[in-house]
């Protein structure tokens, strides 16, 4: 990149050659290619200020995409400030770029504005315009609209490629219309468009997400018959799916596959190896797991944290799932709602409900709100202890919080006045017998 922006400079200098705005905005390009955005708009700045080149469309469009990628604003508004005192008209890849940009800073209205604007000005779209609206109303769940943009565009006569549909697919998938997938699916092979692992990850993921692992087998099945070789991601999704319906025998299988196809297993991978093993109450294979892991240089994260802690926690070996919390503090991991409520479930096993209470009230602290399973581990070590008043007022903050009850915090409140009733009769008898 230096020799051709050296020679650049040298075709300048020289004043012999007239310097092409093509020239320019390939130079420019190159540096932003390389991460040197600001490099490439003082170029232009120089080379506009001293009127050797007069930027056009596409050298603006350079720009402004390199900063898009950068999340850049004040660099995005700055390049729309050039074209628009230039009076530089806008093309199709601007609006393209532009809707890109407002949708992943969330303003999905802007998106729409700029759309608009296109549809009035009479600006023809192309794929790449449909397609980031489709993305983007499907990321903001905003599925019937993505439908009724896809449906134009094919009125419209526009082709839709692979992004189109792998964009379509993955908000129908998380909208849980498996139906519509499988239809969208189809239609791109009777089109001959051409499948891709995502698509096929995506579609996977959905299945397992509902519990509808064998659809997602079956997928797998397919796709390795297409001669599409399944990736870290692939074995994930299904081994997550294969645990959650605790098929664990078979979860461990597909990572093994995995690792002798050459595959080699990520965090989350062996974060659901762990799991396995702590569901199968090996916690000493987990543990050692985990250990090796972090020797061979793989870094756990929350989850794979979260996980230990819980089984530990439930195991009732309290202290060494506060040393494991302790641990991930000092790695800089901060414990979540998920980490506390293991905790809070431990304690409240073996009868340690106010340091369950404690827990609680330094996870209020940090800003973190509970959930059910929280609210519930407190209330049911609450009851066991027959300290009903307490127990009641957890359960007003629950629905005070908006969250919904289930019939185990019931349970603990029934039992919880029938143990405080019970130990009032007894100390009344006993006052009784003292008298």
């Amino acid at each position: 990149m230096e020799l051709c922006l050296g020679f650049f400079r040298r075709m300048v200098e020289s004043g012999s050659v007239e310097i092409k705005v093509q020239s320019l905005t390939l130079v420019l390009d190159g540096l932003c290619r390389r991460g040197e955005v600001e490099r490439a708009t003082e170029l232009m700045d120089e080379m506009t200020s001293k009127g050797i080149v007069k930027p056009n469309t596409y050298t603006y469009n350079t720009l402004l995409n390199a900063y898009v990628g950068r999340k850049d604003q004040r660099g995005v508004n700055e390049i729309l400030r050039l074209m628009e005192k230039e009076q530089v008209v806008r093309s199709v890849a601007t609006y393209s770029i532009l809707i890109q940009w407002y949708a992943s800073c969330g303003d999905f209205g802007e998106a729409e504005n700029i759309f608009e604007e296109m549809r009035r000005k009479n600006i023809k779209m192309d794929v790449y315009v449909y397609s980031s609206m489709i993305s983007w109303n499907c990321r903001s769940g905003n599925i019937k609209r993505a439908s009724a943009l896809f449906d134009e565009m094919c009125q419209e006569g526009i082709v839709p490629n692979a992004h189109t549909y792998g964009a379509l697919i993955d908000g129908v998938c998380k909208a849980g219309q498996m139906n519509a997938a499988e239809i969208l699916l189809e239609e791109m092979q009777t089109k001959g468009i051409d499948l891709n692992i995502v698509i096929f990850n995506t579609m996977m993921d959905g299945y397992c997400k509902r519990g509808m692992i064998d659809e997602a087998l079956r997928l797998q099945v397919i796709m390795e018959k297409k001669g599409i070789e399944g990736d870290v991601f692939t074995y994930n999704i299904l081994a997550s799916g294969l645990c959650k319906l605790h098929r664990y025998e078979e979860a461990k299988w597909t990572l093994s596959t995995m690792v002798e196809k050459g595959v080699a297993p990520n965090v989350v991978s062996l974060t659901t190896f762990i799991e396995i093993y702590c569901k199968e109450g090996n916690l000493a294979q987990a543990e050692w797991l985990f250990r090796d892991m972090v020797k061979k240089g793989e870094v756990p994260n929350v989850v794979t944290y979260n996980t230990l802690i819980d089984a530990y926690s439930k195991k009732e070996k309290v202290k060494k799932a506060h040393m494991l919390k302790s641990e991930m503090v000092e790695k800089g991991l901060l414990p979540d709602v998920y980490t506390y409520t293991s905790l809070i479930h431990g304690e409240c096993i073996v009868g340690r409900v106010d340091e369950a209470i404690k827990l609680f009230n330094e996870m209020l602290l940090k800003g973190l709100t509970g959930n059910v399973a929280t609210y519930t581990s407190i209330i049911s070590g609450l009851s066991k202890e027959g300290r009903s008043d307490e127990g009641f007022k957890l359960y007003d903050e629950m629905i005070e919080k908006g969250l919904t009850p289930d019939d185990r915090v019931f349970t603990a409140l029934v039992g919880s006045l029938h143990k405080s009733s019970s130990n009032g009769a007894m100390q009344q008898s006993e006052y009784k017998e003292q008298k």
